[in-house]
């Protein structure tokens, strides 16, 4: 059912504008040098940053050739050194533009190119576009020399114990960092351009031989399938692609670690890294890598397994707690032990608002101070959301507005959000259908919540593997990296269906076993 209306809505609102300019059929190239630089300047007609530049060769005057670029994104350094430089003072008797190819032009990304879309896109990709004086053929040349950021550590993937460097807004700077992982030829890299009019440069990297080639296909058809005006972000992509598109959980997974990108690869998935953004794609994406983080495979097992039982019970903390406070204390006080009953009761004494209405009103000012938190200046945002926090809890309860106990519920609700910090938004969603239920239905209807919570997780696939792939599973080796984390040498299958190419991921070492 969601797969059809996500269809009609990506044939509806994706449908390829009609104001898109198709350059191959309305532009083509002459072999006169003027003609050609006309055709350029009514395709960047009021564009001062893109520059011509003629000039010739100094022993043979009648050989023309003109350089265009766009400034600021060309090094314009690199294009009198690499390619005025060289053609003005070579000893060129004849024009022969597979000699100039071959011989004189000496960069090692130069290709000959003959469409003009390939051309426009070079020339406002960075690279400088060479036009000859009798050939409808030109030359691009890498001429590249924006500002990027350097490579840091990702913010919002931080690691004690692990690698520090992280993605940047440059593609092949983060493919660069993937090679650095993995340097093995199997690493496959096929580039796309997605976006009508922003041409944004995508890049599906796999393992070939693990892989699963129906999983690989599936990426392939849906990134075809996007008839977009711009891609600006990672986010763009992901919402086309994802399945169940009206479900808070997502079924693609986005990293700014390039050490968490190798390691999926490594399992058989694929990642899409996209240019102009830090964060790349993984899928498929599965609903027990909410709970899985990078430090737990380089801390030991017994810690690591540690640390991810606490994040499966923050889980349920974060989506239960509120739900089944509101539903013992509106429908179920026999089910409270008599002291903490009173206490309770006592706390609420002069209370005007009902429970539910407490806990609402608690979770909306927390996630308020969260969103401003994050929004304002790092240096005032932590500031601003304790300080937040602390004056108007300590405030509400003083005026009676709200009971001791709604605000220690909300603080630990709000804290164990924090530990699965990729399923905020889900937690949000769950959390409040569950009070909702819980403050109508009492118990049942939290119960019926978490069981229609497991139904549609149950339902959900993710490019064909389903969403709960070896959570429930007996067989330790389908078990080995979900609940907790096993040790290395136990591990020695990829998971089932993703790395479907080679299972096989270590050799058996009786030895280690027996030690």
């Amino acid at each position: 059912m969601f797969k059809i209306i996500k269809d009609r809505l990506l044939k509806k609102y994706t449908k390829k504008s009609n104001n898109a300019p198709n350059t191959d059929t309305q532009w083509i190239t002459t072999k006169s040098l003027d003609d050609n630089v006309d055709l350029f300047k009514n395709i960047f007609v009021n564009d001062d940053m893109i520059k011509y530049r003629f000039f010739g060769n100094h022993h043979n005057k009648k050989i023309r050739f003109m350089a265009i670029f766009c400034e600021g994104m060309s090094d314009a350094e690199q294009i009198d050194r690499a390619i005025i430089k060289p053609i003005v003072e070579s000893d060129m008797e004849q024009l022969n533009i597979d000699y100039i190819y071959k011989n004189i032009l000496i960069k090692s990304d130069l290709k000959k190119v003959t469409s003009v879309e390939d051309m426009v896109s070079s020339i406002l990709y960075g690279s400088t576009l060479l036009l000859i004086d009798g050939y409808k053929e030109a030359l691009v040349l890498d001429t590249k020399g924006w500002k990027q950021r350097t490579v840091s550590e990702p913010t919002s993937e931080a690691v004690v114990r692990g690698p520090k460097e992280g993605f940047n807004e440059t593609l092949m700077t983060n493919l660069g960092l993937i090679r650095k992982k993995i340097t093995n030829p199997d690493l496959k890299f096929k580039f796309k351009t997605l976006g009508e009019r922003t041409k944004t440069k995508i890049c599906v990297c796999y393992l070939d031989g693990i892989v699963n080639k129906n999983i690989l296909n599936e990426v392939y058809k849906r990134l075809d399938e996007i008839k977009l005006d711009g891609i600006l972000e990672s986010g763009y992509i992901e919402e086309l692609i994802k399945d169940s598109p009206f479900s808070p959980f997502s079924t693609v997974g986005n990293t700014e670690r390039p050490d968490k990108v190798a390691a999926n690869l490594l399992e058989g998935r694929v990642a899409i890294v996209i240019d102009g953004t830090p964060h790349a794609l993984t899928v498929p994406f599965l609903f027990i890598e909410y709970f899985q983080s990078d430090e737990d495979y380089y801390n030991g097992y017994i810690y690591a397994s540690i640390n991810r039982i606490l994040r499966y019970i923050a889980f349920f903390i974060s989506t239960s707690l509120p739900a089944i406070y509101v539903a013992l204390t509106t429908f179920h006080k026999e089910m409270i032990p008599t002291p903490l009953l009173l206490s309770i009761s006592s706390a609420r004494e002069g209370v005007p608002l009902p429970t539910i209405a407490e806990i609402l009103l608690m979770l909306l000012e927390f996630e308020i101070l969260r969103e401003s938190g994050v929004r304002l200046p790092a240096p005032i945002g932590s500031a601003i959301s304790f300080v937040g926090a602390l004056i108007l809890g300590e405030a509400t309860v003083a005026a009676r507005f709200v009971s001791s106990p709604i605000v220690i519920i909300t603080a630990l609700t709000g804290i164990c959000n924090f530990l699965s910090p990729h399923m905020i938004g889900a937690l949000i969603i769950v959390r409040l259908i569950f009070v909702l239920l819980s403050a109508f239905l009492g118990l049942y209807g939290y119960i019926f919540g978490v069981i229609g919570l497991f139904i549609h997780l149950m339902s959900m696939k993710s490019f064909g593997v389903p969403y709960m792939l070896d959570i429930a599973s007996l067989n330790f080796q389908d078990i080995k990296d979900t609940q907790i984390r096993a040790p290395w040498w136990l591990m020695y299958l990829r998971p089932k269906i993703i790395g479907e190419g080679n299972l096989i991921r270590k050799e058996k070492n009786k030895d280690i076993i027996k030690r």
